[in-house]
This record gives C-alpha cells, sequence and structure tokens, in this order.
C-alpha cells in the first residue's frame, strides 16, 4: 500500500505535548515494558496506514476515541503513513514520550519490530500476522478474529440468495481476511449446502473504485449476494438491485435496501486490557487476538434494521442456536488462514 502521508493530531499539539510533559513525574520500573507511568492519561498514538475512515482501522480509532472520552487515554493519531515512512512515525511517536503506540504493520513487520527494540520501555500494540517474540517483550499482536460473527452472517446470506451463487471480494488473501471468508462461507453452506462463490482479491485495503467494478464482474457471472470485505463492494449490489453482506462495521445506514446484515469488530475489549497491562507496568509480549471474539465481546452480528422480518424463520433460529453456543464454547468457528477459492 502507497499513501501520502498526511497526519492529524487530536486534542493537543506537538508543540504542547513536549511543553506539558517536561513536567511531568514518571516512575521508571527498568527493564518493564510500559512501566513508564504519568499522573495524567495514559499517552497514546495511533499509526495507521490509510484513512481512519478505512473500515478495519476505523474500529481501533473508534475504541481509542471512546477511551480518550472516558479520560483514560490522551490520543492522537497519523493517518495515510506509507509503509516506507512508518518506522519514521513510529520513532518520533516513541522520541515524544508516549508510552503505548497501536498501528497495523502488515506489510512492515520487520521495520516495526527494530524499532520497538530501540524503545524496550514502550509498548507496541500491532495488527499483525504473526505471533509474538518473547525475545521483544514491548511488542504484543493483534487482528480481528472475528470470524464468529462472520459464521452468523453467513446463515443469513445463505437463506437470502436465490441463486445460491455468492461474489466475495476482498483486499489481500492474508489471515486476517482469509478467515472471515472461511467462516462466511461456512456459515452460507450451513444454511444452503448447494452455495457457489466467486473469491476475488483487489490488491488493496482501500480502492472502492476497483472493489466496485469487480464486484459487477461477479453480478454479470451470477451473483445476486456480495461479500464486501471492501468499500465499494456494496455500492455495486446497490446499484445493480441485489444484496450485501458486510464486514467490520455496519453500513446499512448508508445503504438500507441493500446490506442484509454484518459481522463487527469490537476493538475495545482488545485496547482495554492492553491500557490496563501498560498501567500496571505488565504488558509484554501476547497476542491479543482472543479479544476479538465474540465470547470476549469483541465481535457481533449487527441488528438487522431494515431488514427486520425479511429474513427467513429458520436462518434467524440458527443465528440464535450458533450464537449461544459460541458464547457458552459448545460450537466453535473453525479459524482457516489458508486462501480461498471460488468454488
Amino acid at each position: 500500500m502507497t499513501h501520502t502521508r498526511k497526519t492529524r493530531v487530536i486534542g493537543l499539539s506537538r508543540r504542547k505535548f513536549l511543553s506539558t510533559t517536561a513536567g511531568i513525574a514518571l516512575v521508571v520500573a527498568a527493564g518493564v515494558p510500559g512501566a513508564l507511568k504519568a499522573a495524567e492519561p495514559l499517552k497514546v498514538a495511533g499509526i495507521y496506514t490509510v484513512p481512519v475512515e478505512q473500515q478495519w482501522v476505523s474500529r481501533i480509532h473508534k475504541a481509542a476515541s471512546i477511551a480518550k472520552e472516558r479520560g483514560d487515554i490522551d490520543y492522537v493519531f497519523s493517518e495515510n503513513v506509507s509503509n516506507t515512512d512508518y518506522a519514521r512515525v513510529m520513532r518520533e511517536y516513541a522520541e515524544q514520550g508516549f508510552q503505548l503506540i497501536l498501528g497495523e504493520v502488515f506489510a512492515v513487520e520487520q521495520e516495526a519490530r527494530e524499532v520497538a527494540a530501540e524503545y524496550p520501555d514502550i509498548a507496541f500494540l500491532m495488527g499483525s500476522s504473526f505471533k509474538p517474540d518473547d525475545s521483544l517483550a514491548n511488542f504484543a499482536v493483534f487482528d480481528n478474529y472475528i470470524q464468529d460473527a462472520s459464521y452468523l452472517s453467513g446463515i443469513i446470506a445463505g437463506a437470502m440468495t436465490e441463486t445460491g451463487n455468492i461474489g466475495m471480494v476482498g483486499g489481500f488473501p492474508i489471515p486476517e481476511v482469509n478467515r472471515l471468508m472461511h467462516a462466511f462461507m461456512a456459515g452460507a453452506r450451513e444454511m444452503n449446502p448447494d452455495t457457489t462463490f466467486q473469491v476475488s482479491f483487489i490488491g488493496s485495503w482501500f480502492d472502492p473504485p476497483k472493489a466496485k467494478e469487480t464486484a459487477f464482474a461477479m453480478i454479470e457471472n451470477g451473483a445476486d449476494m456480495l461479500y464486501a470485505e471492501r468499500f465499494g463492494v456494496s455500492d455495486a449490489a446497490q446499484e445493480k438491485g441485489i444484496l450485501a453482506i458486510g464486514n467490520v462495521i455496519d453500513t446499512q445506514a448508508d445503504y438500507p435496501g441493500t446490506v442484509v446484515a454484518s459481522a463487527i469488530w469490537h476493538f475495545e475489549p482488545t485496547l482495554d486490557k492492553a491500557i490496563a497491562e501498560v498501567n500496571a507496568g505488565t504488558f509484554t509480549a501476547a497476542d491479543y487476538g482472543l479479544y476479538s471474539f465474540m465470547k470476549e465481546g469483541g465481535a457481533s452480528l449487527a441488528p438487522l434494521g431494515t431488514f427486520e422480518g425479511k429474513v427467513p424463520q429458520a436462518a434467524l433460529d440458527l443465528v440464535k442456536q450458533r450464537t449461544d453456543q459460541i458464547t457458552s464454547g459448545e460450537f466453535v468457528v473453525e479459524i482457516n488462514d489458508e486462501e480461498p477459492k471460488s468454488s
């Protein structure tokens, strides 16, 4: 991904930050990542390679904004940071004394970990395809493991498609996308075993026109339901008068007659856990992915809204059954990170 960097600072300027932090008394626990503590809210910075309006990043930004409103953190962020500029921005925030740095480093894994190693007293919580490394104690990872909600949205899709032909448009075939697609496909096939899928990846995290054109091609090829992993897909569905399933955020308000259901990611449990660990001086290398599971409050199925009364009762009964079983641990949605194929 290549983007022009635009930095937007929320709440305080760099000059003001430097002047106010100069007088803060910090208690330093040597060698313990994230052990810098202050009487004031935790200093948190977000570094994003896409606009904060992009659905995946918007969930991180929303959780951080909520924590800021509660008074738990002071939060600033940079968006549209290019991959080649990412390490430099990390260092800037580290040098300014931020105690927790958030971001997504899928394309800059090595560089990001090298920067984190230079600042062992700062906590880094990064979206990543890889696992934490015990030798880098201040670098924790997370991911959107919302396969539970994706499975449920698939059940609804399987009940609502008339042709049994579903088009799926994704960004890149990486684990965090693949697992959601597989879960959706499994849910659709539980409801309708004969469902077939057209699967395509556009090679971008934010290219609505390309996603839209890819979706148009799938509609031409018989799809009457679209899985909108990227922005632009629901626009195609709306224009062609077919249905869509959303991902990560609920866009039904923008597409009231199009988006039937959405699998929602709630980043709040992940961030709240990290804030607590940093404040306690116990932040360490860990996989925060589990806090995205439905039973942890990290995922849910969006309300049906405009589609209330339009989804077959058999699908609603199965969604209710599976939701209860997922929450209790009786039913476990498979996590399949392999690239999905058209079938």
